[in-house]
């Protein structure tokens, strides 16, 4: 069915160059390509002008959308942020809240005012634990000296001691710190 045949080298046009004279072609082809220059078109210096103002005003506009959907997008993230910033603190009163339901409930049919009193202890231990953990702190001001950055004066009696002279005597609205920075200042009153 198939029949071989053969080739002779006479046959076959293609000769097999060595490596030296595949070399020395690739050097005068390299030469010649040298040599050979095609045609430029000179564009004036107006035209050149005209290219690059292009140019730059494509640059331009690129830039400006770029910049443009960058403030929508911080605006809605900000937006977002705004709307969802204190989710995780809401989400944490909320058995505060339930544990608030359950003592109203029990206030309408409860008799002992002892147990009641427990329960609003309990409830009130809870909620200022959860504020603790999310970094409130009450301010500790009872004979303390006086700081215009931590207590707020409502008015200066006599001190009873020499020693309470320029100190907070008595505390009446507490203050508080949210992670080390005064959220309300503490109402006092002030030795003089």
């Amino acid at each position: 069915m198939f029949s071989k045949k053969k080739t002779n080298d006479t046959e076959n046009p293609i000769t097999e160059n060595t490596a030296e004279e595949q070399l020395n072609k690739e050097l005068t082809d390299d030469a010649n390509a040298d040599t050979i220059t095609e045609p430029v078109e000179e564009i004036s210096a107006e035209e050149q002008l005209k290219l690059d103002n292009a140019a730059l005003n494509d640059k331009y506009l690129r830039l400006f959308a770029e910049f443009d959907n960058f403030k929508r997008r911080t605006q809605k993230e900000r937006v977002e942020l705004l709307q969802t910033a204190g989710k995780d603190v809401i989400i944490s009163m909320l058995p505060v809240l339930d544990d608030f339901d359950r003592a109203n409930k029990a206030t309408e049919n409860a008799t002992d005012v002892t147990a009641i009193r427990e329960g609003i202890q309990l409830v009130h231990t809870k909620l200022k634990s959860i504020l603790n953990q999310k970094g409130l702190k009450e301010m500790e001001c009872a004979n303390t000296v006086f700081d215009t950055d931590l207590h707020e004066a409502i008015t200066k009696v006599p001190a009873p001691t020499e020693e309470l002279k320029g100190k907070v005597i008595d505390e009446l609205e507490k203050g508080y710190t949210l992670n080390d920075k005064v959220i309300r200042f503490a109402k006092v009153v002030v030795g003089s």
